[in-house]
């Protein structure tokens, strides 16, 4: 089971939250953080608790957003080079998805970080390739992980390196 932590912005697209406490987020990985990009087509940012990976995924259709996020990760883990046994893993667990509210404000405080990146980024750019943005924002140096591997994806490939072990 996946719990995605979704911003009240992203709760009033997507629903109330149904996350209880009986809930167990299944995924090595963790849990996600989420919000909604006011983006034409619009668009959600996933931020994963444990290594504040960046995740860009289009909004529409909303009834099918929880469905496709294990696609959309998939696809970041594995231009991130994670094994494919892995990935194929992660996506079972994320079959089943339930919302929740946010809960740790440095997790916001970051997703907020790579919003304004990624506004820059599309600025800058003739059109905007969802995955390759979120691969170019996992370059970025992120307060919390500076004590450990300072941006998400050198925290990504540690945090394989300690599950593969």
């Amino acid at each position: 089971m996946l719990i995605v932590r979704a911003t009240r912005k992203l709760l009033a697209h997507l629903g109330p939250p149904g996350l209880r406490d009986s809930h167990r987020c299944t995924t090595k990985l963790g849990q996600w953080y989420a919000n909604v990009l006011p983006w034409r087509p619009r668009v959600t940012l996933l931020v994963n608790e444990a290594t504040l990976l960046p995740v860009l995924m289009p909004m529409a259709p909303s009834a099918t957003w929880a469905s496709r996020i294990g696609d959309q990760v998939a696809a970041v883990l594995h231009a991130h080079d994670a094994p494919a046994e892995f990935i194929a893993e992660e996506r079972a667990h994320m079959r089943e998805c339930v919302l929740g509210a946010t809960a740790n404000r440095s997790v916001v405080g970051v997703m907020n970080e790579f919003a304004f990146l990624a506004d820059l980024h599309r600025e800058n750019a003739q059109a905007v390739d969802l995955l390759e943005l979120a691969v170019r924002l996992a370059a970025t140096p992120c307060g919390p992980l500076y004590r450990r591997h300072v941006s998400p994806d050198r925290e990504l490939a540690a945090a394989l390196r300690t599950l593969s072990a």
